[in-house]
């Protein structure tokens, strides 16, 4: 019976790791370099952090490139007045035929909260938008979020709760993300002219510079060694992780946690926007959640 429940004890370690929730985060530089205003990207010991003032925004990008799996970093976002900002973290392929998964942190005033929006690029096409309240406030900690990138879906994740999950839905003709490696990416910048309230609200300068806080790196994907070779990546006889129904389907609990998300804190959904889509998009009549 010993040896049994050290077996099991091992299985379940072994399977813990497999889905990279186990494993400790990479240093920046393991994972990631500078990709423009170099010297507004500064590490400081185990957090990297990214910064705006009035000369300019900063960002940085994934060494490699992968096609599916799952990529995550914790945040801490630009503390107080943020109106204005926005800090994103996204995975993307390149042309202008790109996809394109996107958090995007829209700053605010002082005490109003921060919003969440996600976007899905296929094909080009972006146009996806959800927004939501976060249920806690993302700059006085450092939180996580995830991307999940499968055949079957693209999933959402803060703090390992599911906030949207974009379905492959190529059997009722609507193209699904799955063909282009992607780079993974975080940025900062000032949009002033659409991030507050509409545009409504300026970046207050005076408040600069803005900063956010990154560490605990994680990529658990499939890296290709080009963006034209990704026979490593999806072959028929590739498994990863990733493809097990358990992984790229939501449990239900997971169902539960997206529901109760989109209840209490969704604010803004496009799928339900008559005056930019008069007519439904295809995949919102056949998404359960998004």
């Amino acid at each position: 019976m010993v040896g049994m429940g050290w077996f099991m004890c091992m299985v379940i370690v072994a399977c813990v790791i497999s889905c990279g929730e186990a494993a400790p985060g990479a240093k920046f530089e393991e994972l990631y370099r500078s990709s423009w205003a170099m010297d507004h990207c500064v590490n400081d010991g185990e957090v990297t952090k990214l910064k705006l003032d009035n000369s300019s925004g900063a960002g940085f990008e994934s060494i490699g490139k992968y096609l599916f799996g799952k990529v995550s970093i914790q945040i801490k976002l630009v503390e107080g007045d943020s109106a204005g900002t926005v800090t994103a973290f996204y995975m993307s392929s390149e042309g202008p035929n790109h996809n394109e998964f996107d958090f995007e942190f829209l700053g605010n005033t002082t005490g109003e909260p921060y919003i969440v929006q996600t976007n899905v690029y296929v094909n080009g096409v972006g146009n996806r938008e959800q927004r939501l309240n976060l249920w806690f406030d993302p700059t006085t900690e450092f939180h996580t979020y995830s991307i999940l990138w499968s055949r079957r879906s693209v999933v959402f994740m803060v703090d390992e709760t599911p906030i949207r999950v974009h379905k492959n839905l190529e059997d009722k003709g609507i193209p699904f993300a799955k063909d282009q490696a992607m780079g993974v990416y975080s940025s900062i910048w000032n949009a002033d002219d659409w991030a507050t309230q509409g545009g409504l609200v300026k970046t207050d300068w005076s408040h600069a510079p803005f900063i956010a806080s990154y560490k605990d790196f994680k990529i658990d994907a499939c890296e290709v060694p080009t963006t034209t070779d990704l026979s490593k990546c999806n072959g028929e006889d590739q498994r990863f992780w990733w493809d097990e129904p358990t992984v790229s389907e939501l449990s239900l609990h997971q169902n539960h946690q997206l529901i109760w998300v989109r209840a209490n804190h969704m604010i803004y959904d496009y799928c339900f926007d008559a005056v930019r889509f008069p007519v439904t998009p295809l995949e919102c009549q056949h998404h359960r959640h998004l």
